[in-house]
């Protein structure tokens, strides 16, 4: 595969007015990503649950705030479908809780495609917040995307703080692995980058974050947002001495531009200076995740 360009949204949730509002938005924010010629933008975990100031009644109920926003998720999918395929290039929609027929609700990301396609990954393992006051559900299974850009996999925030899930996207031939976040301390912040730096290093491949930032008082969910967006390597070869490819500005609205380059990684696992990726089995027995390859060809 041939090396594209990578955006990645630190998002600023803001209270927003109506629908039309966050429309325009999003499209603003794809039309400048899109506009320095970026191929795939990111946006954080948790980004369309500012969506939820469109209803002030809710506002204090954690799960009203879960039905409306479930009740947008149409729209909210056509609305990145037709960007996706007006400037022609792959979005990764904000992850937002999404109700399953058997009553359970999970945190699910998709991916689209200028072409009308769409992968979903649901993130895997819950935190506490999620379990124990918003009651979302794991989901699964773990997978990665065959694009036109390569094959490209999905670890939520706090599952990228647990290595046998980048190890299954990774042994799966995914060359990048993308990490949405939504932290609401910089001790989150940190506990996701250092992991996604450290599924870098082992699985010598691009890892990328995508956080929310900004505060906002007004909603029980995204009252508080921490991060910077960054694009990581391995820190050997070619890569930068500490790994690190593109870093934001802390707390700051922007997109962070990368490029990634498949060849990179090809070239880390094989020439590295140490070769985890090649000696992981060394380590000691470990039982691995099974991984679906979905395609988006």
């Amino acid at each position: 595969m041939t090396a594209f360009k990578l955006a990645l949204a630190q998002y600023p949730i803001e209270q927003l007015e109506s629908f039309d509002a966050w429309q325009a938005k999003i499209a603003h924010w794809v039309g400048e990503a899109a506009g320095r010629d970026a191929n795939l933008l990111v946006f954080p975990e948790y980004a369309a649950m500012e969506l939820a100031a469109l209803d002030p009644r809710s506002m204090g109920d954690l799960h009203a705030t879960i039905g409306f926003v479930a009740g947008l998720i149409e729209a909210v999918d056509a609305h990145h479908a037709q960007l996706a395929a007006l400037h022609g290039v792959h979005i990764v929609a904000g992850s937002l809780p999404c109700p399953l027929d058997d009553g359970r609700t999970v945190n699910r990301a998709r991916l689209f495609t200028p072409d009308g396609k769409v992968g979903i990954q649901d993130k895997l393992v819950m935190t506490r917040f999620e379990r124990e006051k918003w009651d979302i559900a794991a989901g699964g299974p773990v997978r990665v995307f065959d694009t036109a850009l390569g094959r490209i996999g999905m670890s939520i925030c706090y599952d990228v703080e647990f290595p046998l899930i980048a190890r299954a996207q990774a042994e799966a031939g995914a060359t990048l692995i993308l990490s949405p976040s939504c932290t609401d301390t910089m001790q989150g912040y940190w506990r996701v980058r250092i992991s996604a730096q450290a599924r870098a290093l082992e699985n010598q491949c691009f890892v990328a974050q995508a956080p929310t930032v900004g505060m906002a008082p007004w909603s029980p969910v995204l009252d508080e947002n921490y991060g910077a967006a960054g694009l990581f390597a391995p820190p050997d070869g070619d890569a930068p001495d500490d790994g690190i490819l593109a870093l934001g500005s802390l707390g700051e609205g922007q997109w962070v531009h990368g490029e990634i380059d498949p060849a990179r990684v090809a070239r880390w696992r094989r020439d590295g200076n140490v070769r985890p990726f090649t000696h992981w089995n060394e380590s000691g027995p470990t039982t691995p995740l099974p991984c679906e390859v979905v395609s988006l060809l």
